[in-house]
C-alpha cells in the first residue's frame, strides 16, 4: 500500500515541478486524517491524506463555497487522482489556542475572539447562499439523528466508562427531550460543526478557518457554543456573557433576532456540544490514552455543572442532572498533571558519503542506523531515479525478509530511551538513517520508524531527507 508521503511527494512535484526536500510530519488531531509539511527551496505547503472519499468531497465543495463568500480559507492547490491525497495552503502553527496560551488570555486574546465569532457570522449567514449542502457529509442537516448520534457518542464513549452509575432508561428519557428542544430552534443556516480554537488559525496578522468538513445545515448556536464553551478557548463564565451579547448584537444588525429564545437555546446547544466533546475526550483520551484530551474532561465536566445550575431549567433533564453531580464528586472531576512541552523526536535520513546530520538541540545524543547492509534498490536501473518514498521503491525493500527483521530491530531498540526520556521529560531525540545515497533505504526506514512513533507515543516527530534536494539530479549512485 502506498504510504501517504509518498504520493503527496509526487503530487508536490506533479503540482510544483519540484520534489520537497522535506516531508514534516503534524501531530495527530482528533481525527483520523494525516498531515504532513512539504517543503522546498521555493514552495511550502500542507498535504493531507484522508481515507473517507466522501469528507473529502465535502471538505472541496466548502472550501470553494467559502472561497467565493471572501471567507479566509486554505487554497486547495491539488488533488490526487483517488482523492485521498490534497495539498493546501501552509497556514503555520499558530492557532486561536495558542494565542490564549501565550497570552494568558488577556484583552488583546479577547479581541481575537470577538473578530473570531463576528467571522462566524459571516460563515454562517453570509456563506449559506454558496453553500451546497447536497455536498455535506455525513449528514446534509444537523437533525434529530445527528442529535441523537452526539448524545450516544458521550454515551457510549465516555459514561459507560466511568462506571457511573446511573438510569439508562431515564437517561433516555432527556435525550429525547433535549432533541425535542433543540428541534425547535431555527436551522437554516451554515453550521461548521467544530467551530473552536485549534481550527481557527492566525497567519498573516488574521484568522483563517481550517477543519469544517463536518459542516452542514443546521442552526447558529451550536457553534457558537463551540467555541464559547470548549476548554480550548479556556473561557470563564464571566467573559462568555459578553461575547454572547457582542455576537446578538452583531447579528441582530442584519436580521431580526428573538434574544430571550436565541438565548435560551444557546445554552441547552451548549449543553449537548458539551456532551459530544465528553465523548470525544472519552474515546481518544480515555480508550486511545491520549492525555491531550484527558485533561479536558475535569473542564467539562464543570461546565455542565455550571449550566444545569444556573443557566438551563431547573425542570429538565433530571438524570443528566443527577450524573453531571456524580462525575462532579468523581477523580473524573480532578485536574490533570500533563506535560506542556512534548518530547521532539527528529528523525533523519542521510548519505554516509555528506556526513552525518546535525543537532540542532545540541544535546548531543541519539542513534544512528547503518541501512547499507540491507538489499539496495540503487543497484537496478528501475529504481535508480526514485527514493524510498516511492511505492514501487517500498515494495521492492518489504520483499525481504531482513528489512523487516531490521525495522522490529530498529522499533525495539529506541523504545526504551523514549520510554525513560518521557517518564524523565527529555525535550530532545535524534535518529538518523544512513544509506550510501542518502535516497532510498534510509529514507524508507526513517519513514517507516516516524510512522510508528507519531501513532505510538505522546510525542512530536519532526522528519527529514537530508539528500531529497539531490535526487534524480543525475542518477548516479556509488554501490556498496
Amino acid at each position: 500500500m502506498n504510504q501517504p508521503s509518498a504520493i503527496l511527494s509526487e503530487l508536490f512535484y506533479k503540482t510544483f515541478g519540484e520534489y520537497p526536500s522535506a516531508i514534516i510530519p503534524l501531530k495527530e488531531s482528533g481525527s483520523y486524517r494525516n498531515y504532513f509539511r512539504l517543503q522546498s527551496k521555493n514552495h511550502r505547503v500542507i498535504g493531507a491524506f484522508n481515507n473517507d472519499i466522501d469528507e473529502n468531497n465535502a471538505f472541496f465543495s466548502i472550501t470553494k463555497s467559502l472561497a467565493a463568500s471572501e471567507i479566509n480559507v486554505p487554497e486547495i492547490f491539488a488533488v490526487s487522482e483517488d482523492k485521498r491525497h490534497y495539498l493546501l495552503t501552509d497556514l503555520g502553527d499558530e492557532t486561536l489556542y495558542h494565542i490564549f496560551k501565550n497570552k494568558n488570555y488577556s484583552a488583546e486574546a479577547l479581541c481575537m475572539v470577538k473578530q473570531a465569532i463576528f467571522a462566524l457570522i459571516d460563515i454562517q449567514v453570509g456563506a449559506k447562499k454558496h453553500i451546497d449542502f447536497n455536498q455535506c457529509y455525513p449528514r446534509t442537516a444537523f437533525d434529530q439523528r445527528s442529535v441523537m448520534w452526539d448524545l450516544n457518542y458521550f454515551k457510549y464513549n465516555f459514561l459507560k466508562l466511568t462506571k457511573i452509575k446511573f438510569d439508562e432508561d431515564k437517561l433516555e428519557t432527556d435525550f429525547e427531550t433535549l432533541t425535542d428542544e433543540l428541534m425547535k430552534a431555527p436551522s437554516d443556516y451554515f453550521m461548521y460543526r467544530d467551530f473552536q480554537s485549534r481550527n481557527i488559525m492566525v497567519f498573516n496578522n488574521d484568522l483563517w478557518f481550517i477543519d469544517y468538513q463536518g459542516g452542514r445545515k443546521g442552526p447558529l448556536q451550536y457553534d457558537l457554543a463551540s467555541i464559547l464553551y470548549s476548554p480550548k478557548t479556556g473561557l470563564n463564565n464571566m467573559q462568555r456573557e459578553p461575547l454572547l451579547d457582542k455576537y446578538l448584537e452583531k447579528l441582530q444588525s442584519i436580521q431580526d433576532v428573538n434574544i430571550q429564545n436565541f438565548k435560551k437555546q444557546f445554552y441547552l446547544f451548549a449543553l449537548i456540544r458539551i456532551l459530544q466533546a465528553l465523548g470525544a475526550y472519552g474515546f481518544r483520551g480515555l480508550i486511545e490514552q491520549k492525555p491531550g484530551f484527558s485533561k479536558n474532561i475535569p473542564e467539562a465536566i464543570e461546565n455542565i455543572n455550571f449550566l444545569l445550575k444556573d443557566k438551563i431549567s431547573k425542570d429538565l433533564f433530571p438524570e443528566i442532572r443527577h450524573i453531571a453531580t456524580r462525575l462532579k464528586k468523581s477523580h473524573y472531576s480532578e485536574r490533570l498533571k500533563t506535560n506542556t512541552e512534548k518530547l521532539t523526536i527528529r528523525i533523519t535520513s542521510f548519505s554516509y558519503k555528506n556526513g552525518y546530520p546535525a543537532d540542532p538541540s545540541n544535546n548531543g545524543g541519539g542513534f544512528v542506523f547503518d541501512c547499507r547492509g540491507l538489499p539496495n534498490p540503487g543497484r537496478l536501473e528501475k529504481y535508480r531515479n526514485k527514493s524510498g518514498l516511492d511505492q514501487s521503491v517500498i515494495h521492492y525493500l518489504e520483499q525481504f525478509n531482513e528489512v523487516d527483521e531490521f525495522k522490529k530491530n530498529i522499533e525495539k531498540t529506541v523504545s526504551p530511551t523514549i520510554a525513560n526520556y518521557l517518564k524523565r521529560e527529555f525535550k530532545h531525540l535524534c535518529i538518523s538513517f544512513g544509506c550510501t545515497g542518502g535516497q532510498h533505504r534510509s529514507v524508507y526506514n526513517a519513514e517507516a520508524l516516524a510512522a510508528k512513533l507519531q501513532n505510538k507515543y505522546p510525542v512530536e516527530v519532526v522528519l527529514i531527507h537530508k539528500e531529497q534536494q539531490n535526487w534524480n539530479v543525475d542518477g548516479k549512485q556509488e554501490k556498496m
